[in-house]
């Protein structure tokens, strides 16, 4: 079994390879945490935090990279998204 500080480790490296893709359209993306449900939660900043695409990004590139790379991830969430 993974333990949760290599899982971390693993979403981080992952989040480092998409992170280029986000700030070369003026945004960026950070880590907030792991949960203990193998949930992400990270932060959208600068243009990826206000674009109306922003979902969309979260769902089909950024959920998609880190659970191809660490599939033991249920999910991940933005916590500065506004999604009603």
């Amino acid at each position: 079994m993974t333990s949760k500080e290599e899982i971390v480790t693993k979403v981080a490296a992952a989040i480092d390879v998409i992170r280029p893709f986000l700030q070369n359209d003026g945004g960026d993306i950070s880590l907030v945490e792991v949960t203990d449900d193998n949930t992400v939660r990270v932060k959208l900043h600068g243009a990826c935090g206000s674009c109306p695409y922003s979902l969309m990004t979260l769902k089909n590139g950024v959920e998609q990279a880190i659970m191809r790379d660490v599939p033991e991830i249920r999910g991940v969430e933005a916590v500065n998204l506004n999604i009603p």
